[in-house]
């Protein structure tokens, strides 16, 4: 057997891991000492130019989050959710993950659902998806992932080669691959599929108590899909269906409404849980922490000029403001530095200044020392001090604890992620597998076996409906079935690619 080649950094080092980032002991955050994290994460995010790494096929409107629940103070100190009633101006950028500019958006792909609320206290992003969860748990492998989905560096093509070679080695996407394969994988519309923040966050309330949240966007229109058939011929015809369904819909006054939804777990009840609260490839059953309805989320413009709002809006999940901030979790520590660092690339240092991103619900707007960088179109601060402190009156810091910091142990290092009681891969699919219904169940496995049946290699198969199998019996009997049928029926090319 050949010799596999030693991974390496950029300057040759020999790596250790590539499947754990540094943490703050097996349950603390990302670290940020982690170079071989860093460098990944940086270098990745600098791969294209100018366009989205991800999520470049996009549409953006928007609207007003106004809420309807008087009872949030009691976890959350977030001035806007203070009382029932106030609201806040918004963007919403509805797009698809992996297609680039261009690409048809019926394609079958997770969709993001980005939401920047303009609130008093500064810009609040959501940057989720209209899934619950993710593909992966840890940050260090997001390049990896990306890299399966997109087009190969031969082939220039999305290769089902790369695609299911990657899930087979990794068992904890098969919850996602489930969702994107069945009935939810193809959206007939923005207007009728829900969002998630899909992260854990946390809350802390006046007094400084903590809990932790997950957000739903449950769309009022209710949620409608297309088939593989239906998105093909739709997407052939236009390949910005969905864009121009949305834009329509808005043109006729036809403005669609989510209603917005937490589940709230106390903090003490984290440690305890059965599974990981902070892994993103699992959702908390709502029979455990049941969704709270707290506002109603309303669009009603499209931007005038798609470029400078579409395309230039910059979503970061650092972007909290008092009363919320991040968890433990993996994935969400990596991209609290990887969007805004894809933003300063894409559009500069200065991306903060364009109309889209500006704080426009702040007194005066941002104040900081930050200077110079290109395109920079104000007056760069004029001639006041750009450093602090000074004795000419500057901004200053409050003092203030934002009271979001969480206790630690263990020490800092590459450590996996920590277990819980049930933590597994595969229990929380097999419970969808059979909650689907059984037409909802012939459809997942049939558009599995549409792209599995393409792969080249039997042992890619062969992995990749283990993980189905494991995730329950029936299942992965019926995918290798399915994949079995097909092959057989299938005429193999002859010659060079």
């Amino acid at each position: 057997m050949m010799k596999r080649a030693t991974l390496t950094s950029e300057a040759g080092a020999a790596i250790g891991d590539n499947q754990n980032s540094q943490t703050a002991g097996d349950a603390g955050p990302t670290l940020l000492q982690d170079h071989d994290l860093i460098e990944k994460l940086a270098r990745f995010n600098r791969e294209r130019i100018p366009e989205r790494v991800v999520h470049a096929v996009g549409t953006g409107a928007h609207g007003k989050l106004e809420v309807t629940n008087d009872e949030l103070p009691r976890w959350t100190c977030m001035k806007l959710f203070a009382r029932a009633g106030q609201s806040a101006p918004v963007f919403v950028r509805f797009s698809r993950v992996a297609g680039s500019k261009g690409a048809p958006d019926t394609a079958r792909d997770p969709r993001g659902f980005a939401i920047k609320v303009y609130t008093e206290e500064g810009n609040w992003d959501v940057a989720g998806n209209n899934t619950p969860i993710f593909f992966i748990r840890d940050g260090i492998k997001f390049p990896d992932f990306i890299h399966s989905q997109k087009e190969d560096p031969h082939t220039n093509r999305q290769e089902p080669d790369n695609i299911w070679d990657f899930f087979s080695h990794t068992p904890e996407a098969t919850h996602q691959f489930t969702i994107l394969f069945g009935d939810r994988g193809i959206p007939a519309s923005y207007r009728y599929m829900d969002g998630f923040g899909s992260h854990t966050f946390q809350w802390v309330n006046a007094n400084g108590d903590r809990s932790w949240v997950k957000f739903h966007f449950k769309s009022d229109q209710g949620v409608r899909y297309l088939s593989n058939q239906e998105a093909a011929v739709l997407g052939g015809k236009d390949p910005a269906y969905l864009h121009h369904e949305f834009y329509s819909a808005i043109a006729r006054a036809d403005y669609p409404s989510w209603t917005m939804s937490v589940q709230v777990m106390p903090d003490a009840a984290a440690a305890r849980y059965r599974f990981n609260p902070f892994d993103v490839t699992k959702v908390w059953p709502h029979g455990d922490y049941p969704l709270i309805p707290i506002a109603k989320l309303r669009l009603d413009r499209v931007p005038d000029n798609y470029f400078a709002e579409s395309e230039q809006v910059s979503f970061e999940p650092s972007n909290f403001v008092p009363g919320i901030g991040p968890s433990p979790d993996r994935l969400l520590q990596a991209r609290l530095f990887a969007y805004g660092d894809a933003a300063r690339y894409r559009l500069g240092v200065n991306h903060t200044k364009l109309s889209v991103n500006i704080p426009r619900g702040v007194e005066g707007g941002a104040r900081n020392y930050g200077r110079d960088g290109a395109m920079r179109a104000d007056d760069n601060g004029g001639a006041s001090k750009n450093y602090q402190p000074n004795s000419n009156d500057g901004p200053m810091q409050t003092g203030l604890s934002s009271g979001l910091g969480y206790p630690l142990s263990g020490a800092a290092g590459i450590t996996p992620q920590q277990h819980h009681a049930e933590d597994d891969d595969f229990t929380q699919v097999g419970a969808l597998y059979r909650l689907m219904k059984d037409n909802e169940r012939t459809r997942l496995v049939e558009n599995i076996a549409e792209s599995l049946a393409q792969v080249s290699r039997e042992d890619v198969i062969s992995r990749a409906t283990e993980n189905f199998r494991k995730a329950d019996p029936d299942y992965g009997q019926r995918v290798a079935e399915a994949v079995s049928r097909r092959r057989d029926a299938m005429v193999r090319p002859q010659g060079e690619y």
